[in-house]
């Protein structure tokens, strides 16, 4: 990887949502609370989320990650509130389709994901990338299976 190239991945953009990242203290009470994990570079985020009415009411977030998987999580951050679960996993699917098909970027609000367009060629970064979207499905799962038991 040539120092153009890293220079260009880790944009000041980049930077900036990584360093400001939403919702970044963990819920007291969270219905569901889910731990991803990259094993390939070690990124790890925890996701904590309430719903109510089939969309995110409270959510928090603990990302321990590179800057592209916090600047991931910033932008998720800036958006899951209110969201349903459709809204994410359409989110994920589309970042996924972004960084590894060359797909378009996510529909707004998810749209600010266009910032890692330069991460699709360093396919070692996907996971950390994907990781608080991933962790966020599978909360809202959890939390939908647990307001219907």
């Amino acid at each position: 990887m040539a120092d153009t190239d890293l220079i260009k991945l880790y944009s000041g953009r980049i930077l900036e949502l990584a360093a400001d990242i939403p919702f970044s203290e963990r819920l007291d009470a969270p219905q569901a609370s889910v731990k991803r994990r990259s094993p390939l570079c070690g990124s790890t985020v925890t996701v904590d989320v309430v719903v109510k009415n089939e969309r995110i009411a409270a959510f928090g977030q603990d990302v321990k990650a590179c800057a592209l998987g916090q600047a991931a999580a910033s932008v998720l951050g800036a958006h899951a509130i209110g969201r349903s679960l459709d809204e994410i996993l359409q989110a994920r699917d589309e970042l996924k389709a972004m960084l590894k098909a060359d797909g378009g970027v996510p529909a707004p609000p998810f749209d600010d994901y266009e910032v890692l367009i330069p991460a699709r060629a360093f396919k070692n970064r996907h996971a950390s990338i994907m990781l608080a979207l991933e962790a966020t499905v599978e909360a809202m799962e959890i939390a939908r299976q647990s307001n219907c038991a």
